[in-house]
């Protein structure tokens, strides 16, 4: 055919190169430009066709048959055949081929589906010693219960866990108490401050009776700002011992907890290794005890690590009751004397000696902008 004719010319023409690397100039052929341009309008299907490499390395015979390559037909513009450069091509001529980008998505698929598989596998022996440990210490907390097990026991700690436990459930009784009496005394100073203003009104509307009421709206107004001053001083008080019941004390229980859990941990692979131990001594019994041995001793340096825990923050629990409970006691008692004693200058140094503040008139309210 011509067009094959045509196109074999042109693809093995020589390209002159000169010495900076640049392209020649192909010599003018005017009637191979013409018949280039009458094929390419005709638009020839490449896929009919041959492509002729010239590149280095390149197949035998530089001819790479294409009707092995699927994909739609291609046309050329007839604007490039004014273009007299030959294009840049990759240093000796390779080309990246669709097997290789083929190869390069399943290769990546494979990484994927081992780094998923991997995951799966740590997250099934997850499960695995989950469900073994929490075997092994439900066995053990029975055997304990139904008097059929032993247990590790440090008389001394336990005394103190116990005591901790006693002192927080009390203190946790005065919080409430305290509680109650803020409600109650806060109404109280309420319906005070209503009496006073109500006797402050009377005494501008009744002439007669204008300066019993005046003395009594004045005592009112006193005894008001007098028991605003105490409840800053109980409100101090329930919030320190808030404080150091729910937060300090309760800290302290976390860690106690985490101990106990760690103490029955270690007496259930404890007393595996032991029943392991009574057992027979063959190879496979062997391997097993090991791996007893192993798990063994890595709960009892967990369970002495925590009751270490346990026993320091005991300690600074103590120390940090007395300091706090000291403090909140004495202002507790000197605020509820000075109050009742109607000292209102002693009352009144009890807050600045402890440092207390108190909030001004209506500042537990929501503003307008909060209620919107």
């Amino acid at each position: 055919m011509m067009a094959d004719s045509i196109m074999s010319k042109a693809a093995t023409m020589e390209i002159p190169i000169n010495s900076n690397g640049d392209t020649g100039t192909l010599p003018e052929d005017d009637s191979l430009e013409q018949d280039l341009q009458q094929v390419m309008v005709s638009g020839p299907n490449l896929n009919e066709t041959s492509i002729v490499s010239g590149g280095y390395g390149g197949p035998a015979g530089g001819i790479i048959p294409t009707s092995t390559i699927k994909g739609p037909a291609i046309r050329f513009n007839p604007e490039y055949l004014d273009r007299r450069r030959a294009p840049a091509s990759a240093p000796g001529g390779c080309v990246l081929s669709p097997p290789f980008l083929l190869w390069s998505a399943n290769h990546n698929t494979n990484s994927t589906e081992e780094v998923s598989r991997g995951v799966a596998v740590e997250k099934l022996d997850s499960v695995k010693k989950w469900g073994i440990n929490t075997y092994k210490c439900t066995k053990q907390m029975f055997s304990e219960r139904f008097g059929r097990g032993s247990r590790t026991v440090d008389l001394e700690l336990e005394a103190q866990i116990d005591v901790l436990r006693d002192t927080k459930s009390k203190y946790e009784n005065i919080l409430s108490l305290a509680t109650a009496l803020i409600s109650h005394f806060q109404s109280m100073v309420q319906t005070q401050q209503a009496l006073g203003d109500t006797f402050t009104d009377l005494s501008q509307k009744s002439p007669e009776l204008q300066d019993e009421f005046g003395y009594n709206a004045e005592t009112q107004k006193l005894l008001c700002k007098n028991g605003e001053a105490l409840l800053g001083a109980i409100n101090f008080f329930v919030s320190s011992v808030n404080t150091l019941v729910n937060k300090t004390m309760e800290d302290t229980l976390m860690t106690i907890r985490l101990y106990e859990n760690a103490r029955l941990e270690f007496d259930a692979y404890r007393s595996d290794l032991e029943e392991l131990s009574l057992g027979p001594r063959d190879a496979a019994a062997m391997v097993r005890i090991e791996m007893a041995q192993h798990d063994y001793q890595v709960h009892r340096d967990k369970y002495e690590r925590l009751r270490s825990d346990v026993t320091i923050k005991l300690k600074f629990l103590e120390e940090n009751k007395v300091k706090v409970m000291h403090k909140q006691l004495l202002l507790f008692h000197n605020a509820i004397s000075a109050y009742f004693a109607g000292n209102q200058q002693q009352l009144e140094q009890t807050l600045i000696q402890f440092n207390v503040k108190l909030k001004p008139p209506g500042s537990d309210k929501p503003s307008w902008l909060e209620e919107q």
